[in-house]
């Protein structure tokens, strides 16, 4: 997928699917998002080592409310009861992540089988229930011993371990699992968790030592490509996740869409950008001077490493504008009447289920794309049925899938979506304040129950289409 970044004169292909009014491609794969550290719980069971997320919030004063994720919503006991919630929305795939330190107590060295078979029992259950298990490798649950002895993703030596463990977990695996993801976005765990201090670990770097945080993360993604295609088993595909930065033309004009390929390509320059063209952009090296990372020709061969497929998790928009001053762009600030969703960063721009896919094409020639998250966080207070009666949340998802039908409708080669989250979970730094899932958890009993926007997924995933 390396190209010329010069060479922006692909468009999506004009040929249209033979399809009726609102459905997407045949074949187009529904299915439903979590993380291990959200969801798991069992932080300490059979053999698991602790993770940066474990120390983070049990730290006073990180995560809002004092919340921590030792139980979450207990899905290493209640796993099977979680398959059959899948079942009954008639999701057909499933994308989940494997806690590291479940798999390697200390990072690396010496692996947890019990740890392993979790997982084992976890994929031959999805199996046999017709659900296609699609694994991510990285979720944010970094070994804390790693960050420890090396200082997480500061030392190279975490790129290496990581790519063992990627390794590792893939050939124990991939009989079963054809898809992995190796690393959730970058921007989150690194701008969040090395920036600003507001995820785990909770570190403020200064900026040279950040800049290089962000380089060994894109490095550790390489190695860890290198090493699944070394040990998996033949027919494996890989690729990643990343929190693309989509930016949206303010009017749907050659000048204002030039602005937004542009505005796509700089901002996403520190991960997706450098993985997809095995460069560093001109502007962003400029604009880090002498804290730009530290790196050689080596290094990016490896972060370029060929994938398989590129996943993009899309929530809010970016809306650019042409300008005739460099850099020929504009990113417009979000009014304060702005509609948003719970989330007070949940800004609702459904248009950018359209650009992202047709910025992959465009920019990098992308010729398979998933929709690896889309969703809201909304306020769901069961009614007097006892469902919660999300109305918001459907109105999300119809605006967002009817995009993203647009896109697919136009040849952007999306091959199926999947919906953030099939339940609600621990939510970072904002603890159990914010529900993002399909099924509702009553975080007391751990009781799930379907919310009204479960039975709208339910009617697109069987009729594949915007219903």
């Amino acid at each position: 997928m390396t190209v010329d970044p010069t060479q922006h004169s692909r468009t999506p292909s004009a040929e249209r699917e033979n399809q009726a009014p609102q459905s997407f491609p045949e074949g187009f794969v529904w299915g439903t998002a979590t993380a291990s550290y959200q969801i798991e719980g069992a932080w300490n069971e059979d053999g698991k080592g602790e993770s940066i997320w474990d120390r983070f919030a049990h730290t006073p004063g990180r995560i809002d409310n004092g919340d921590v994720g030792d139980v979450a919503v207990d899905h290493y006991h209640l796993y099977q009861e979680d398959v059959q919630l899948m079942t009954a929305l008639g999701a057909k795939a499933y994308r989940f992540s494997i806690s590291w330190p479940r798999i390697f107590p200390d990072g690396a060295g010496a692996s947890n089988p019990k740890g392993l078979d979790f997982y084992n029992r976890l994929v031959d259950e999805l199996l046999a229930n017709g659900i296609e298990p699609f694994a991510t490798l990285y979720h944010w649950d970094l070994p804390q011993v790693l960050q420890e002895r090396f200082g997480g993703w500061e030392g190279r030596e975490t790129a290496r371990a990581f790519a063992d463990y990627a390794g590792y977990v893939a050939e124990k695996l991939s009989d079963r699992v054809r898809n992995f993801f190796t690393i959730n976005e970058f921007t989150s765990f690194v701008e969040m968790g090395y920036g600003d201090g507001r995820n785990a670990p909770g570190l403020r770097l200064p900026p040279a030592r950040f800049n290089q945080v962000r380089h060994n993360a894109v490095l550790a993604h390489g190695l860890a490509v290198q090493s699944i295609r070394a040990k998996a088993a033949p027919g494996t595909r890989i690729g990643l996740a990343e929190n693309l930065a989509v930016g949206v033309p303010i009017v749907e004009t050659p000048e204002h869409i030039e602005a937004a390929e542009r505005l796509t390509r700089e901002a996403n320059a520190p991960y997706l950008t450098v993985i997809l063209e095995g460069r560093y952009t001109d502007a962003y090296l400029a604009s880090q001077g002498a804290n730009a990372p530290r790196y050689d020709a080596e290094d990016l061969k490896i972060i370029n490493s060929p994938l398989d497929f590129v996943g993009i998790n899309v929530y809010v928009p970016k809306y650019a504008r042409a300008i005739d001053a460099a850099p020929g762009y504009e990113q417009l600030a979000f009014p304060k009447s702005h509609p948003r969703m719970a989330a007070p960063w949940s800004f609702i721009g459904p248009e950018a289920l359209y650009w992202g896919p047709r910025h992959l094409v465009k920019l990098w020639n992308v010729s398979d794309i998933y929709i690896t998250e889309n969703g809201c966080g909304a306020a769901d207070e069961p009614a007097d049925d006892g469902v919660a009666h999300d109305v918001d949340r459907i109105m999300f998802l119809r605006n967002s899938l009817t995009q993203l039908r647009r896109a697919t409708s136009e040849g952007a080669p999306v091959r199926g979506y999947f919906h953030w989250s099939l339940m609600d979970n621990f939510e970072w730094a904002s603890g159990y304040g914010l529900r993002f899932g399909l099924v509702r958890v009553d975080y007391a009993t751990l009781k799930r129950t379907p919310k009204l926007s479960a039975a709208y997924f339910k009617a697109a995933a069987a009729q594949n289409r915007v219903p």
